[in-house]
């Protein structure tokens, strides 16, 4: 007989799952930190060696450059009068708040959830401050094509990019919010 683990953690035999408790998976926010420290360390390299809208070629379709973006992605509302700095720093603090209750709430076994909610929870941060000291984010990282130029974005941007995906993978693959470990214990009975 085969006991439903997922249902009753007394029965869990000790060290079986990486129990974090009241914690619920807090403990990846070291990941947040880590994306927070990249992104604003290359940040300040990038504008301690660039004047503004320099570009330095690295590969035939990667520069460096630095430019100063006072909207939102891609530059949305970069031209507005200067409330979207308020605007943007608002969401990002409740979108921040948000994110560490989800992640206080997560089981042990979703961990693919905590790792994506903490990209995205670093990478907010990250831009967080840029708008809220600087009154922009700084940008750097600038792929292209000939002519054709991708919006320049920076490692936090990347960081929230790939929380999303690994968010969205995670709605794709298990559509009624279960886990692997949730599906793989029930299917063994």
């Amino acid at each position: 007989m085969t006991k439903d683990l997922s249902t009753d953690n007394k029965s869990t035999p000790k060290g079986a799952l990486n129990n974090t408790g009241k914690l619920g998976q807090l403990s990846w926010l070291w990941l947040s930190i880590l994306v927070i420290i990249l992104d604003l360390g290359s940040k300040a390299w990038v504008s301690a060696e660039f004047t503004y809208a320099q570009v330095l070629p690295v590969w035939p379709v990667f520069s460096f450059t630095l430019l100063h973006n006072t909207g939102a992605a891609f530059s949305f509302l970069a031209d507005a009068s200067g409330w979207q700095r308020w605007f943007f720093t608002i969401i990002a603090i409740v979108i921040s708040t948000v994110l560490l209750v989800w992640l206080k709430r997560l089981k042990p076994h979703e961990t693919w959830l905590a790792c994506a909610l903490a990209l995205v929870l670093g990478g907010a941060l990250g831009n967080l401050y840029d708008r809220v000291v600087l009154g922009y984010v700084v940008d750097f990282l600038l792929f292209h094509w000939e002519n054709s130029y991708f919006p320049a974005f920076n490692i936090a941007d990347s960081a929230i990019t790939l929380g999303g995906i690994m968010l969205a993978w995670d709605m794709v693959r298990n559509p009624e919010g279960k886990t692997a470990s949730q599906s793989d214990l029930n299917d063994s009975k």
